[in-house]
């Protein structure tokens, strides 16, 4: 599979000044740690620039948190593909539970946002999971494949090599999310990979799926030996640097004694 993934998205957190003093101390930890894995940050669109100069050239990879599919138009408050491209930005997030919950972001728009930041070379991180509802109902495997197959239709077994999916437990998330079960993360990320795999044939082994709903100092090992856990995407746990940090440690010990 490669090397993990390990990330973080700020939300609407940080201002300017605060996100550059964090990219900066993480810059200078990762450039002692020499780490065996990707990291990421997801600033709001507002700190993307200034903290793509203070990062380019580096390891630390940098994403949006969201996109418009068009290229330019009358789309009031919005950010285009193109405009993401000319920052130099590597990836892109789509999908998230509050996107959706609150701005009514669909499968079928998701679809021509990945497919649109495939064509711009920006690697879609698309976020699928069920609510606490639908797992009531035993319905939390239809609910990521329906995700999954509208938001990938079209997208090809060669441009599925720029994908990172990142499946969030929508009842996991944010300050009142409950922890989920190994068990539970296990069973949906065997199902999220048999449905890479069918759509996309052996590419769709290769994809990196992430874990993301209240990771913390407590279970992100845990969660990183499960069987197709390629990557963590942290929340407000890894938006104290120390405790990022911290994590990050241990994750590259981690990482260098599974090599």
């Amino acid at each position: 599979m490669g090397k993990l993934w390990i990330g973080t998205n700020w939300k609407m957190n940080k201002t300017l000044q605060e996100g550059l003093d964090y990219v900066k101390e993480l810059l200078a930890f990762l450039d002692a740690l020499q780490p065996q894995f990707h990291t990421f940050v997801i600033p709001p669109h507002t700190s993307l620039w200034p903290i793509r100069e203070a990062t380019r050239g580096t390891r630390l990879f940098l994403g949006a948190q969201n996109m418009h599919w068009a290229e330019a138009g009358a789309f009031t408050g919005e950010i285009s593909p193109t405009m993401l491209q000319e920052m130099g930005i590597d990836l892109v997030e789509l999908g998230h539970s509050e996107r959706r919950q609150y701005y009514n972001e669909n499968d079928y728009d998701l679809n021509k946002k990945i497919r649109a930041a495939i064509r711009h070379g920006i690697r879609p991180l698309l976020c699928v999971g069920e609510s606490l509802t639908e797992r009531q109902f035993g319905v939390e495997t239809e609910v990521v494949a329906s995700q999954l197959k509208i938001s990938l239709h079209g997208v090809s077994s060669h441009e599925a090599a720029q994908l990172l999916i990142a499946y969030e437990p929508v009842w996991a998330i944010g300050e009142a999310g409950k922890p989920a079960e190994p068990a539970q993360i296990a069973r949906m990320h065997a199902h999220i990979r048999d449905l890479l795999c069918s759509l996309f044939g052996d590419s769709g082994r290769r994809i990196p799926i992430l874990y993301g709903g209240s990771v913390n100092q407590e279970n992100f090992l845990t969660y990183l030996r499960i069987k197709e856990v390629n990557g963590l995407f942290i929340g407000r746990a890894a938006w104290d640097l120390a405790s990022f940090r911290q994590m990050l440690q241990e994750i590259h010990r981690y990482a260098l004694a599974e090599m």
